[in-house]
């Protein structure tokens, strides 16, 4: 999978930081032997912001890395300010819709779990027209034509050469609610089982029957990059979402996704479940 900016900037920032470290230099130590205030230094570290290649060819030679090691953090540095497809967008987009697109251009592994609705990567057009007008009810109907916009052209990323791997835990709650009426439901969960069947696609249904769950907080994903260092949970709240990636978070959603994965039919009897639900309507 290709490395894009946003993880090219997440892994120079955790790279900075272990350098500095290793030195035993401060924040504040090393900023001043460069020329940056710690500040600046603190926003390079923590993925925060732009960040200057020349900056980070003295941090390294500052902190004594190899050349190899100084080459690659440089060209790190100039590949994170490569900007993706929805930046040149007429319309402005949602702060915390930004992130998500960012580190989903990106990303090598989703984990979903889906309390309320079929997770967005998996809508159809009519299906997302209607969850948002519901959910965004300020909304005018050209913004909303926008943001299910985005969404669809979201979804190129389960066509790509090298598509990431993804693993949905749905709650039996968001199958068997009728979006939009009878017959875009019935278009959603044939969707959604053309989309099972997709080699790196893993859906499972979360019944009724499982009673209490360890996610019973809400919908959540987890967005997992090449490595663990550049793991992010997003959590859905009224009105947007939180990321959240320090180590304790990502730990407990992990441990909640495999909870829920375990306690979810399996892939089978799962599409056979979305089959009935089909049915019924």
């Amino acid at each position: 999978m290709a490395v894009g900016p946003t993880t090219r900037r997440r892994q120079l920032g955790a790279d900075l930081r272990r350098l500095r470290e290793h030195t035993g230099l401060t924040l504040e130590e090393a900023g001043a032997r460069v020329g940056i205030s710690k500040a600046t230094l603190s926003r390079y570290e923590t993925k925060e912001g732009a960040v200057k290649w020349p900056a980070v060819d003295a941090l390294c030679r500052t902190y004594g890395a190899t050349d190899d090691v100084r080459a690659a953090l440089v060209e790190l540095a100039k590949g994170a300010r490569i900007q993706g497809w929805w930046r040149s967008l007429a319309d402005p987009i949602p702060e915390s819709m930004n992130l998500m697109l960012t580190l989903e251009d990106e990303v090598a592994r989703e984990d979903h779990y889906a309390c309320m609705y079929v997770p967005g990567l998996f809508q159809t057009r009519a299906y997302a027209e209607a969850v948002h007008r519901a959910s965004e009810v300020g909304c005018t109907e050209r913004e909303v034509q926008h943001m299910v916009d985005i969404r669809m052209k979201r979804q190129e990323l389960l066509r790509r050469d090298d598509p990431p791997r993804i693993w949905a835990v749905i709650d039996e709650a968001a199958v068997r609610r009728i979006v939009g009426g009878a017959d875009v439901m019935r278009e959603q969960l044939e969707h959604l089982l053309s989309l099972a069947e997709l080699p790196h696609v893993a859906v499972q249904i979360l019944p009724f029957s499982a009673g209490a769950h360890a996610a019973a907080v809400g919908s959540f994903v987890l967005l997992r990059g090449q490595s663990s260092n550049l793991d992010v949970v997003y959590v859905d709240l009224l009105g947007g979402g939180l990321f959240m990636e320090k180590p304790p978070e990502l730990e407990r959603y992990k441990l909640a996704f495999d909870y829920l994965r375990a306690q979810a039919l399996d892939m089978e009897v799962s599409t056979e479940a979305i089959r009935r639900s089909l049915r019924e309507l």
